[in-house]
């Protein structure tokens, strides 16, 4: 699976993005999706994951109540709406996409497990 993410860029302190992340060369409905983030300096971190139907998501508690992951299947795109953008948002932001047996919490917010990721994309938050 070859994933594309797009749709960061520069956005003040309360605004709103749309992250876009586009799959190709799979079965997209296969695969649970997820959208992890890496601050400058930091480790790269989860933000959100969605199972291969849309029916089950998962969130970090930073973006919780911010941020809403959806998919469509019909179109093979995953996306990460983001409102409420705060400066600690600021990273850039990897699409991920992984097989799982079981959509657990603790199996699906580890890096580890997915197996395919996109090239990222900024995004940056000024204040």
């Amino acid at each position: 699976v070859q994933l594309q993410a797009s749709g960061g860029g520069l956005v003040q302190a309360g605004g709103s993005l749309r992250l876009s992340c586009a799959a190709s060369g799979g079965t997209f409905s296969n695969y649970g999706m997820a959208w992890f983030r890496q601050g400058p300096g930091k480790e790269r971190e989860f933000v959100a994951t969605i199972n291969k139907s849309g029916a089950v998501t998962y969130y970090a508690d930073s973006v919780k109540g911010r941020f809403t992951i959806s998919r469509d299947n019909a179109k093979n795109m995953v996306y990460l709406q983001m409102n409420s953008l705060k400066p600690e948002d600021t990273a850039v932001y990897y699409c991920a996409a992984g097989l799982f047996v079981v959509f657990s919490l603790a199996r699906t917010t580890n890096p580890s497990a997915y197996g395919y990721w996109g090239q990222g994309t900024l995004v940056t938050v000024s204040s």
